[in-house]
């Protein structure tokens, strides 16, 4: 059963991973983002799975890591909060113009979460980039509109986030995990 995995998806720098934070520290179970510590850690060690050196293999990279919190928070109690999840790397794929192994599609068909996906609307009052977010706005707004996209085709029902502050946006995801 996967209805206690709950996904916060949308476009970088939206506030996603503050209100992730949040969360974890309000009590709720919680799952880091792939994309950040993969370059952080391709950085450290040389490599180049990186978004901007070899798309295929961050999103191979990505894909792996997905794969390992999907399995490990369906063995957790509770609701879960993700910072993404594998529909994110078919729009991450998509965005970059790669096409999508079908295994990915697959992987992304079954392994489910709760029907019901928090997306981080693009937000350029607080988008800012830094060391692994490289993307400008109008990149950041288009994987937005990939996730979108993408959570949709897959039959997840959208449930936008507020453009307001954390704790204000705690609030609103707790108030909708409480419905369940």
């Amino acid at each position: 059963m996967t209805a206690h995995l709950h996904v916060i998806t949308g476009g970088p720098g939206s506030g996603k991973s503050s209100l992730i934070h949040a969360l974890a520290a309000d009590g709720l179970g919680t799952m880091p983002e792939a994309g950040r510590a993969i370059i952080q850690q391709q950085v450290d060690t040389g490599g180049d799975a990186l978004p901007w050196a070899d798309r295929l293999a961050f999103a191979e990279q990505m894909f792996r890591w997905e794969l390992r919190t999907h399995r490990t928070a369906r063995a957790q109690r509770g609701p879960v909060i993700l910072d993404r999840g594998l529909p994110d790397v078919v729009g991450y794929l998509r965005v970059c113009g790669i096409p999508v192994p079908p295994y990915l599609w697959k992987a992304a068909k079954v392994l489910r979460y709760h029907r019901r996906v928090f997306i981080a609307p693009h937000w350029p009052g607080i988008y800012t980039r830094d060391a692994e977010r490289k993307q400008d706005p109008r990149a950041a707004e288009a994987t937005c509109l990939a996730m979108r996209e993408v959570y949709t085709s897959l039959g997840y029902e959208l449930v936008p986030l507020p453009l307001t502050s954390v704790s204000e946006r705690v609030r609103f995801v707790r108030s909708h995990l409480e419905q369940d």
